[in-house]
């Protein structure tokens, strides 16, 4: 899917975020969407879009300093949002004392974390995944699938 703007970005992350919820099967745990793609590609964006569709009032911005933000969310399933950022995490071991294992344990979580890569023996295997690039025309390329290795 491509994005030209802000607003299709949000279209994006509302159908996903539709589709995601209707076919999540979790076994008890958290929901883990892993956001992939190079710096200023649209991470962050996608996920205040994914926010704002939840109905979070509160302002989203990049985690990437303080590494982990939460917000509570007024869902039936879903009762606090996770965005993570792995970019200046050196492995999984720094993530693990985050208290990622507690935060992906409890299927009350919606977890989207940027970079991936950088911690990815720890990523669940029923994980989805958005894979965000650049155009040559200057747009964003969405591609959502719902399992991967990272």
């Amino acid at each position: 899917m491509i994005s030209k703007d802000v607003k299709e970005t949000s279209e994006i992350a509302k159908k996903f975020l539709v589709k995601m919820l209707k076919k999540s099967s979790t076994k008890g745990k958290a929901l883990v969407v892993c956001l992939s793609g190079d710096l200023g590609a649209g991470k962050t964006a996608f996920t205040k879009a994914i926010a704002k569709h939840l109905h979070i009032k509160n302002r989203v911005n990049s985690p990437t300093f303080v590494i982990i933000k939460k917000y509570p969310l007024k869902d039936k399933r879903y009762k606090v949002l996770f965005h993570l950022d792995a970019y200046r995490l050196k492995n999984e071991k720094e993530l693990l004392h985050l208290g990622w294992e507690d935060i992906i344990g409890n299927r009350e979580h919606l977890v989207f974390i940027e970079w991936p890569e950088n911690v990815s023996k720890v990523i669940p295997a029923n994980a989805k995944f958005v894979y965000i690039s650049h155009t040559k025309d200057g747009y964003r390329n969405f591609k959502l699938e719902n399992s991967s290795s990272v």
